[in-house]
């Protein structure tokens, strides 16, 4: 036993109580008498959040919070780069210590399974391989630092419509292979000290209760040792809770003694209706934890935030986390001068060229040291005797929801002031099983016409006019559009994954007039139409990059970096085409009980697992890059040694060679088709990001064995891989298939 953790006997049942419920909104209780600490928490995956007052949602509002902008989860894993993710964890880490977090609420990694799901941008990709092999180094390099990563929404937060509401309903072989391999990589390879259970249901209990979730799978089958920590407000009744639920309750009232683990807990003790035994379990892990972050202790590491060496990783980050999508008339990279020797004149489009996109969307906001946008990173890259001139292209309608977003929080407040003063009736439990956040008013639909007809219409017209009679006074043309975080936000789905702001409109006129020289550079936290797509010759995607963002877009355009990203997530032709709408499964249906249940009924098809096997057409397939070189991959071979439960390898080696004229990177990925009929034709099963130089060939070797191989047995209760023939496929996207063969187990 450590230092903390022999003090388990000294505590009375009430300091006991006390450490597993929040002492402020973002700190875990503490016992003072024998001086044991709270465990300071806070968001988040791409930076550590501002500081607020202890007891509501008010930013403190001094200068000592402001940190490095760290890129998003999307963005990390479009870098497919394992070195990066490990980089990425050792400066989140290095921040929140240096912040004093004990907890980092990191990373997300939830399936996307629809393209709407407002929470995308903090997610990782429809892929649980890529997931675990980009969540693994990341988790590590936070908790190199004494910051416990927590892992999070533990598990099936696939939609934010009705989050508190929702119940996902999902048969037990689609949960196993699917929806919580990712989670299980986290525990078990990463050791994530925490993991953060959602705000829904899962088949019938809400997850912060879940038995099956977090006894059956996560103590028993997984053996997590690891503390469970609530999403804030997501526990809504004690005895299950105490049962079978979180080791620390969170939310987002002040009434800290009212939490459902809190006094009304120690009454149960008190009447010998729950064990205090239970609370014990609870304890250990908690003084567990504290002992392992050192915490008190003299080797207990500081951190740092806002370095030098850690905004040239976040950079590095947001460049190779940039994809190429579309240069069919090789006029990127872009040159600054023209045929005569003179320089450009070049004409910036779009509201997030000039965007500070890391002040919004829920509680991932941050509250930055500094943000280079594009236009300031364009003219940092080449400035001198260029000229750039920003025109904001399309008209936002909705400016007052980039920030309404981050209000439910205080909104929250309210309520409980109202409960509190008497003015409207109701408890702590009823206030946080009524709490839904950012629920819409019902639209007044006339006034919704006439502000569109005489407010929004006219400044679309406007906007757009002014761009199009520009056009012809510059050499280049740069749209930078896509989404913000009115849209790529926490608690909101959207409704559509059509461009907002008429900017399809907008694109398709630019391109008219602009041909070549338009180049489109979309910012969103996930897959979004174009129909467009035939008339436009260059195209990039970035996610939420960061605070050197437009920098690092900068020296991608502008070629001082190769791009290198690949996309973690298919992109679709239309929204008609994702599995989940063809299926009928999203957003559910209000059950017999009152609440939203969403079926899984698509099972395991999700994303280009859907796209492949049923063979539909896609816009840019999983994986899929472009650079300013080429590759080739020669000289295949595949063996396989050993066989099913005797030491299996499965290796596929090659030769990457670089056919063009400058370094770049690929990423050889490794499909697997499995002999099961209920499977997908081809899932990843292992990549590798790799440097080439030109004439320089590298070998390559993937391999995986036989837990690659592996399927769910539902009546087993277990992993097997099962007897048949199996196909492996190595390339450069999915789609993109250099070598195929077969073996037979």
């Amino acid at each position: 036993m450590g230092k903390y953790t022999e003090l388990r006997d000294q505590l009375t049942l009430e300091e006991k109580v006390a450490l597993i419920h929040a002492s402020s909104f973002f700190n875990s209780g503490y016992v003072e008498r024998l001086g044991i600490p709270p465990l300071k928490m806070d968001d988040g995956p791409n930076g550590v959040r501002q500081e607020f007052e202890p007891d509501c949602w008010k930013p403190l509002g001094d200068t000592a919070d402001l940190v490095t902008w760290m890129p998003s989860n999307t963005c990390l894993a479009t870098t497919w780069s394992k070195t990066l993710a490990k980089k990425f964890g050792q400066v989140l880490g290095e921040e929140a210590r240096g912040r004093g977090k004990d907890v980092i609420l990191a990373p997300g990694i939830n399936i996307k399974r629809t393209p709407l799901c407002g929470r995308n941008f903090e997610y990782m990709s429809e892929d649980p391989e890529l997931i675990s092999e980009i969540v693994v180094p990341l988790i590590k390099g936070i908790q190199e630092n004494d910051v416990a990563a927590c892992v999070k929404h533990y598990a099936l937060n696939n939609q934010e419509l009705e989050r508190l509401l929702v119940e996902a309903k999902v048969d037990e072989k689609t949960l196993q292979e699917l929806y919580l391999p990712a989670f299980k990589s986290a525990c078990i390879d990463a050791d994530s000290y925490s993991i953060m259970g959602a705000y829904n249901r899962a088949n019938g209990e809400y997850c912060c209760n879940n038995k099956h979730l977090l006894v059956d799978i996560l103590r028993d089958m997984w053996n997590y040792t690891g503390v469970v920590v609530s999403d804030w407000g997501g526990v809504q009744e004690t005895e299950a809770t105490i049962d079978h639920g979180v080791d620390i309750e969170m939310s987002v009232f002040p009434a800290y003694s009212e939490y459902f683990l809190a006094d009304p807990l120690i009454e149960l003790v008190k009447a010998g209706k729950v064990d205090e035994s239970k609370v014990d379990e609870r304890v250990d892990r908690i003084l567990a934890l504290i002992e392992k972050l050192h915490i008190g202790e003299p080797e207990h590491k500081q951190g740092c935030f806002n370095t030098p060496e850690h905004q040239e990783i976040i950079e590095e980050i947001a460049e190779e986390g940039i994809v190429l999508l579309k240069n069919d008339k090789k006029h990127l990279p872009l040159s600054p001068l023209r045929e005569d020797g003179t320089h450009k004149r070049i004409l910036v489009v779009g509201d997030n060229a000039t965007r500070n996109n890391g002040l919004g969307g829920g509680s991932s906001e941050i509250k930055m040291l500094y943000t280079i946008t594009p236009m300031l990173g364009l003219p940092m890259t080449r400035g001198g005797d260029m000229y750039y001139k920003w025109m904001p292209g399309y008209y936002l309608d909705n400016e007052n929801e980039l920030s309404i977003n981050d209000e439910w929080q205080a909104s929250s407040l309210d309520a409980l002031e109202k409960v509190e003063s008497g003015e409207e009736e109701g408890t702590y439990a009823e206030l946080v099983k009524d709490m839904v956040m950012y629920e819409p008013e019902k639209p007044d639909e006339e006034a919704i016409r006439k502000d569109y007809e005489e407010r929004i219409l006219p400044r679309q017209k406007k906007f757009r006019e002014e761009v199009l009679a520009a056009i012809p006074d510059y050499d280049e043309v740069i749209f930078i559009g896509g989404l913000n975080h009115a849209f790529d936000v926490e608690g909101y789905d959207k409704k559509t994954i059509t461009l907002p702001y008429a900017q399809d409109e907008l694109i398709e006129a630019m391109a008219a007039a602009a041909g070549e020289k338009l180049t489109v550079v979309l910012m969103c936290g996930s897959a979004v139409e174009m129909p467009w797509i035939d008339k436009v010759h260059n195209l990039l995607q970035m996610s939420y990059a960061g605070e050197n963002g437009g920098l690092a877009l900068a020296r991608v355009l502008y070629g001082d970096v190769n791009p290198s990203g690949k996309l973690p997530e298919t992109y679709p032709i239309r929204l008609s085409d994702t599995p989940t709408e063809k299926y009928g499964s999203y957003p559910g249906e209000i059950g017999p009980e009152g609440h939203r249940v969403c079926e899984y009924t698509e099972k395991l098809m999700v994303g280009y697992r859907y796209y492949e096997t049923e063979k539909v057409d896609v816009l840019f397939p999983f994986g899929y890059g472009e650079s300013y070189t080429t590759f080739a991959i020669e000289k295949c071979d595949s063996k396989v040694t050993g066989s099913l439960g005797a030491d299996l390898a499965i290796e596929v080696s090659g030769i990457l060679k670089n056919t063009g004229s400058r370094t770049g990177k690929e990423v050889v990925q490794l499909y697997v088709g499995l002999p099961e009929s209920d499977q997908p034709v081809k899932q990843l099963k292992a990549f590798e990001k790799i440097e080439v130089s030109p004439d320089a060939p590298v070998p390559f070797r993937l391999v995986i064995g036989e837990k690659e191989l592996e399927t769910f047995d539902v009546p087993a209760n277990s992993f097997s891989a099962k007897t048949g023939e199996y196909k492996l496929y190595l390339g450069t996207s999915v789609k993109d298939i250099v070598y195929e063969t077969k073996f037979t187990l």
